[in-house]
């Protein structure tokens, strides 16, 4: 989970279909969630390297997120990064290079947090870009570094990823915000310490 959304209730169809680049494809399936897998961190090592050659001094950050950065938790096997760049709102400071490094830009939600999504098909990766200095950047940090260092919490999550990963979901969102209980009580425990 590399979106964190603890202040806003689950997205409508209409609030998904609007924040959509492109055709929105809907899910209408299961979540399919995978044993850690060790290569992980290398997939994303190649697509940093990828990330780095195409925006240079623009990369203000980059970070894996998401369940593939967490050894031994369970995931869908899409690694989550995170790019901070000077202004996420500056598309055309830095869409045209990613995309040409071979990601496409999927979700723009300039009412929440100027957030910008990329994905590519191999390795499957969702790329969230926010501007440098972005409070929600640093809750994703927060929230994979708890379950990085928390055995109970990592637990937690995971009994509950599995827990829902068998519905039919519309859309990959749905999922999400079906784990924002969750999601907000490991949250808050990662800012309190």
């Amino acid at each position: 989970m590399s979106e964190l959304r603890p202040d806003r209730a689950p997205l409508t169809d209409e609030q998904l279909a609007a924040r959509t680049v492109g055709e929105r494809l809907k899910l209408n399936a299961p979540i399919v969630l995978e044993p850690y897998n060790p290569d992980w961190p290398k997939l994303y090592e190649g697509q940093a390297a990828k990330i780095r050659a195409a925006l240079g001094d623009r990369v203000r950050g980059l970070e894996h997120v998401g369940s593939t950065s967490v050894p031994g938790l369970m995931a869908k096997p899409i690694i989550d990064m995170q790019l901070l760049a000077p202004d996420s709102a500056d598309e055309p400071s830095y869409v045209p290079d990613l995309e040409a490094a071979g990601f496409v830009l999927r979700t723009r939600e300039p009412d929440w947090f100027e957030h910008r999504m990329f994905r590519s098909l191999w390795p499957p990766v969702h790329l969230h870009v926010y501007s440098d200095g972005c409070i929600e950047a640093g809750r994703v940090l927060a929230f994979r570094d708890r379950l990085r260092s928390d055995e109970a919490d990592r637990r937690l999550y995971q009994e509950t990823k599995q827990a829902l990963a068998g519905r039919v979901w519309q859309d990959m969102q749905n999922y999400a915000d079906a784990k924002t209980e969750v999601v907000l009580a490991i949250l808050g425990r990662a800012l309190a310490d």
